[in-house]
């Protein structure tokens, strides 16, 4: 069933980016943080069309500095063909091999509250340095008369902050409300900042930059001990004991299930406008921690015989609401009038495979 519900993603997501795929097909693509949630499908995705279309492979490399562990899927695709993993730590410098890509998408950033903020300085250096590394080399690219044609900056819907509630859903006008020096700083501030790179070097050097603003993803890839809402819901269940919330329940979200939100980022990087950002996320239905506390608690008790139920406690972790947004969900009109975006899997049904998901990957690195 675990496998099941990765093919199946995975014919959704092919299936949805023909064009954008057969664009990148027979070149070469670089996914930096590919070892990431994110980049589970991301790759996963290059790797399952290069299987359905032998003919026109896409070349991918990726870099990452595992530093929260080498995953076991990444493992079990070394040695495949058009594939190369490589470790490295791209806020550092480039290999003197870098070679000519085509396409690059940037995802190598730690987005956990917990683990970014374990993380501080490695956090801005990646989204920072690392940035600014790749952004060169863009550059030199198009010098050599190698020019990429495609580079994705994943950016966070926290650049938003706490949105005011005239500005809800948010739109990618809003110009944000984020603390400078709170305990999500090092995140919030890096993704604005490498928004600014990325605008100023596209504008400045006539570069084909793009960037995306992830609304609460989730799904398959992302680690059970992530320490994000979804996962700690999970895991309470699946070791049977009742679901914790580390708060009132009411703040709200809307949660875009990994397959559709990956179809957006491909669209973005092939087909988005250079020096633009897009949301990238779902519209509704708004969920609150307690209702969806509430529906994965009743998904479970019929899919596994769950017998918990819910409770609240206040974290240990004093900052662990600190600077939490109270709502967040995004206008996706841009998305969808500029690059068809539309994303398709209901939150209950999104839900129900990432249940089932972890209840074959129970396990996962902490760190």
């Amino acid at each position: 069933m675990n496998n099941d519900i990765v093919k199946n993603d995975l014919e959704y997501i092919v299936g949805r980016l023909d064009n954008e795929l057969s664009s990148i097909a027979n070149k070469k693509l670089l996914i930096t943080g590919g070892a990431g949630f994110l980049g589970y499908y991301l790759v996963l995705t290059i790797n399952h069309w290069n299987k359905k279309f032998p003919e026109r492979p896409i070349n991918l490399t990726v870099y990452d500095n595992f530093i929260r562990g080498f995953p076991k899927w990444l493992k079990e695709l070394e040695g495949c063909e058009h594939l190369t993993i490589v470790t490295h730590d791209i806020s550092k410098f480039l290999p003197n091999d870098v070679g000519d890509f085509q396409y690059i998408i940037h995802a190598a950033s730690i987005a956990s509250p917990t683990f970014y903020r374990k993380y501080p300085i490695e956090t801005m250096d990646v989204n920072v340095n690392g940035l600014r590394l790749l952004l060169d080399y863009s550059k030199d690219q198009k010098e050599k008369n190698s020019p990429i044609e495609g580079f994705l900056f994943f950016s966070s819907s926290e650049t938003y902050g706490d949105p005011d509630p005239e500005n809800i859903p948010t739109s990618e006008t809003y110009l944000g409300y984020v603390s400078c020096t709170g305990p999500r700083a090092c995140y919030d501030e890096s993704k604005r900042y490498g928004e600014t790179l990325c605008v100023n070097f596209a504008q400045k050097y006539d570069l084909p930059i793009k960037m995306a603003r992830p609304f609460n993803n989730y799904g398959p890839g992302l680690k059970i001990t992530d320490k994000r809402v979804i996962p700690d819901f999970a895991k309470d269940i699946l070791e049977g004991r009742d679901v914790v919330l580390y708060s009132n329940g009411s703040p709200t979200r809307t949660f875009c299930y990994v397959a559709d939100a990956i179809v957006g980022y491909y669209k973005v990087l092939v087909n988005g406008r250079s020096g633009e950002a897009y949301n990238v996320g779902v519209e509704k239905p708004e969920t609150s921690m307690m209702d969806l506390a509430k529906m994965m608690v009743s998904i479970a008790k019929e899919q596994f015989g769950y017998k918990g139920s819910i409770i609240q406690k206040v974290s240990e972790d004093e900052a662990y609401l600190t600077d939490n947004p109270n709502r967040r969900l995004p206008h996706i009109s841009k998305a969808r009038r500029e690059l068809g975006y539309e994303p398709g899997i209901q939150l209950e049904e999104g839900l129900r495979r990432a249940l089932t998901w972890y209840s074959y990957n129970r396990e996962a690195e902490y760190k």
